[in-house]
């Protein structure tokens, strides 16, 4: 409880520190939403608001499950946050549930519907495939999924599944790639899944991410060739871009020999 205390004091702090506190309870509160709404479809949270009126979106795949019956459980999940984090008077928190607008590109989505699939026993190739045919029908640029841990026999191993496209590094894997880790406890051991998810280009950013990647090239189709209103061409020194006519070219004169004047004679 003391973590939560210096969470919401009204010390001054320094940015560092502010960043860190955020940081922790961002931390805190979504494994706290991910074990209590990870049967519902629990797809992320996002924090905002002044330090007065804290505002958390959970964003989840069946938003009625997280509100519950004329809004018993989301009542509760507020109660419960205010008690986690001694949220008083005068500062309050509000929760709200928003549905995920394409489910099949929200890692955490698929991550968590992997894991009900193998709780359940069906055959982990039959299950990534099925997951990874979702995600490619539904506009990804890539997938891929890790299902780590004691899969059949004894000795621990890794399966991975591919499909399309995937960026590894630079700045564009921090607005392209959405990834997700869940943990399943099953008799034999611990099984580990990660699903990497590649989102497409969309300008709106609903479909996918807003921000264009630094070296895709876009080929546009060349401009109709529209006929010019001038003359045909009639010289090499002519300015075609006037609507003047061309000058003519000039002859050139044919020199006259000079004339020697007369010769004065004295006068007596």
């Amino acid at each position: 409880m003391a973590l939560a205390l210096f969470i919401f004091s009204e010390i001054d702090i320094n940015k560092k520190r502010k960043f860190v506190r955020d940081g922790v309870f961002y931390a805190e509160l979504n494994e706290l939403l991910t074990r209590e709404l990870g049967p519902d479809g629990y797809a992320g949270v996002e924090v905002s608001g002044p330090s007065n009126r804290i505002v958390i979106v959970i964003k989840a795949t069946r938003c009625q499950n997280v509100i519950g019956e004329k809004g018993k459980r989301i009542r509760e999940l507020t109660s419960m946050v205010q008690q986690r984090f001694n949220i008083v008077a005068p500062r309050t928190v509000s929760l709200f549930a928003e549905k995920v607008k394409n489910r099949g590109l929200c890692a955490v989505a698929q991550a968590e519907s992997l894991c009900f699939k193998l709780m359940e026993g069906v055959a982990v190739r039959r299950a990534a495939y099925g997951v990874l045919r979702t995600v490619m029908e539904n506009d990804a640029k890539g997938c891929e999924i890790v299902v780590s841990g004691k899969v059949r026999a004894q000795r621990a191993k890794a399966m991975k599944f591919k499909d399309g496209y995937m960026l590894s590094s630079g700045d564009a894997k921090n607005h392209y790639i959405d990834s997700a880790v869940r943990h399943i406890k099953l008799k034999q051991g611990v099984l580990g899944v990660k699903v990497k998810i590649m989102l497409p280009f969309d300008p709106t950013g609903k479909n996918g991410c807003s921000v264009a990647q630094a070296d895709v090239i876009t080929v546009h189709e060349p401009k109709e060739e529209k006929e010019l209103s001038i003359p045909a061409k009639t010289g090499y020194s002519v300015d075609f871009t006037k609507s003047q006519a061309p000058p003519q070219q000039q002859q050139p004169q044919q020199q006259q020999p000079a004339q020697i004047p007369a010769q004065t004679q004295p006068v007596a």
